[in-house]
């Protein structure tokens, strides 16, 4: 953007936009911050890890990874877990992420269909996007029920034993679940838990198939999710949006009403956001490819 003065000369550069702004050169850069910034980065993708990993993992020096680790602590950009003495993402870098989702308005537009979701079924929804490999979930509408599940904003989640993960799972292309499934071995939390990566895949084509998700009591005994996808302008799925709650309540006699209202919630937020849900024709499609 360019200003000009009152005498209507030479156009001048606003301060926010240095000369040879575009430059983007060793001389324009900071190495230490990149350096910094590629640690954090790092560690987004692959959290839990060690000092000595990330050093190793990263080809830098311990003590150069320590001084980057205890300067993003600092600013609640990363933590340290003392009992195992393993590294993770910080709460500050959640404050950081919820301000991007505000300006691309996924959580704003949201709010108002969360909240009506809530009501239609009595349970509390959630909407969560994919964060490193994990479910993050950045907004809540819990039912007044005093029985009812609970994830903060800034929860993780595993996406294997998660509805919403399963449901964003379910809308990736053959590639990046090798990728996901070749992380790591999915963790065990009840007998419920799918983690083997067959009974996954199969699993995740019958979610293609009808639209939604269900977790099971896959992540905790007691409660069941019911889960779909939010997609874009490109028909890309950029979050999940589910209804929780116990299984006293969540029946699965209730399943066919419940996963029709988180379908049409669904819907609603990936139309709001200028995109297209994918027809159960379409889904059909996909997973005869």
């Amino acid at each position: 953007m360019e200003i000009q003065d009152n005498a209507g000369s030479t156009p001048r550069r606003t301060r926010g936009r240095p000369r040879g702004w575009d430059d983007k050169t060793d001389q324009n850069t900071i190495k230490s911050l990149d350096r910094a910034m590629m640690v954090f980065e790092y560690l987004s993708e692959f959290p839990g890890k060690t000092l000595s990993a990330l050093a190793s993992e990263l080809g830098q020096s311990p003590a150069t990874v320590y001084r980057i680790l205890t300067t993003l602590e600092g600013r609640g950009l990363v933590e340290m877990d003392t009992a195992e003495q393993a590294w993770h993402i910080g709460p500050r870098a959640f404050v950081i992420g919820a301000t991007f989702l505000k300006r691309t308005s996924l959580v704003e537009r949201a709010r108002p269909v969360l909240r009506k979701l809530m009501e239609d079924t009595g349970e509390t929804a959630n909407l969560g996007v994919e964060q490193g490999g994990s479910v993050l979930f950045v907004r809540q509408v819990e039912t007044h029920e005093s029985i009812r599940a609970f994830f903060p904003p800034g929860t993780l989640s595993p996406m294997h034993a998660s509805g919403i993960g399963k449901a964003l799972l379910a809308e990736m292309d053959e590639a990046r679940l090798d990728r996901v499934f070749a992380k790591a071995k999915p963790e065990t939390f009840t007998e419920n838990t799918i983690t083997d990566i067959d009974a996954m895949r199969r699993e995740l084509s019958g979610i293609r198939v009808r639209g939604f998700s269900i977790d099971g009591e896959e992540k905790t005994l007691g409660m069941r999710c019911i889960a779909a996808a939010v997609f874009d302008i490109n028909q890309e799925a950029i979050a999940g949006i589910s209804v929780s709650g116990p299984t006293s309540r969540i029946r699965p006699r209730q399943i066919p009403a419940l996963s029709g209202a988180v379908i049409d919630a669904a819907n609603a937020i990936t139309g709001s956001l200028g995109g297209k849900p994918i027809q159960r024709q379409e889904r059909a499609a996909k997973v005869a490819q």
